[in-house]
C-alpha cells in the first residue's frame, strides 16, 4: 500500500484496539483526533477497511441499532482479530525515521499509551533531531536572504522558525519526562509529558 494508506491502516487498527467501532464512528474519531486525517472521506476509509478485512486483521459483524427491532438495516461494526492485534503491536514497535516524519509523527504519538517506553523515547529523540536539522537550515537560509526578502516572506520565515523552536522545546520536555518516568507497562494510559498543558 502507499505510505498514506499504510498510515491510515495503522490508525484504524489503533482505534479498533480500543474498542470495536462502525465506519461512521471511525471516520469521526480519525477526523477529530488525528490531524493527518482531518479531511478523510468514506471513499478513502472503506477501501482501507476492505483491505484489512481481506488480510484478516479485522472482522465485521452486523449490529442492529437500538430501537429498530425488526429493521432490515444493520450497522456494520469492525473489530480487531487476534492477527490484527498482533500486527498492531508490531507496528507500534517501529521507531525508525518513518515514525517521526511530519505526516506520521502525530499518528504514532496518538498511540504512545500502547507503545513501549524505549520506542517512545527513540521516536521523540528522532523527531527532535529532525526538527533541529530544520531549525539549522531555516536559520542558515534566513542569514543568507534577510536583506532580499519582502516583509511577508520574512514573516513567513519567522513563523516557521518560531514553530520549529516551540516544537523542539515541547519534545525536549517530553523526552525529559520519559527519562524520569519509572518503568511501566507499554499499555499504561497515564499521560507522560509537560504538566502545564503546553503543546507544540
Amino acid at each position: 500500500m502507499p505510505r498514506r494508506a499504510d498510515l491510515l491502516a495503522f490508525a484504524v487498527l489503533g482505534l479498533l484496539h480500543e474498542s470495536p467501532m462502525h465506519g461512521y464512528e471511525l471516520r469521526k474519531r480519525l477526523n477529530a483526533a488525528l490531524g493527518a486525517f482531518r479531511a478523510l472521506s468514506y471513499g478513502t476509509l472503506y477501501p482501507c477497511l476492505r483491505t484489512l478485512l481481506e488480510k484478516g486483521l479485522i472482522a465485521e459483524a452486523p449490529q442492529t441499532r437500538p430501537g429498530t427491532v425488526g429493521s432490515k438495516r444493520a450497522r456494520i461494526v469492525y473489530a480487531l482479530t487476534a492477527e490484527g492485534k498482533e500486527h498492531f503491536q508490531t507496528l507500534v514497535r517501529e521507531s525508525g525515521p518513518a515514525a517521526w516524519e511530519d505526516d506520521t509523527f502525530d499518528v504514532h504519538f496518538a498511540f504512545f499509551a500502547r507503545t513501549e517506553a524505549e520506542v517512545r523515547l527513540r521516536i521523540l529523540e528522532g523527531r527532535r533531531s529532525r526538527l533541529e536539522e530544520r531549525l539549522a537550515n531555516i536559520r542558515a537560509a534566513a542569514a543568507k536572504s534577510r536583506e532580499r526578502l519582502d516583509a511577508y516572506t520574512a514573516e513567513l520565515q519567522r513563523h516557521g522558525l518560531d514553530s520549529a523552536e516551540r516544537e523542539v522545546r515541547w519534545l525536549t520536555e517530553l523526552i525529559s519526562a520519559e527519562r524520569n518516568q519509572p518503568a511501566s507497562p507499554a499499555n499504561s494510559t497515564t499521560p507522560v509529558g509537560p504538566t502545564d498543558g503546553s503543546t507544540p
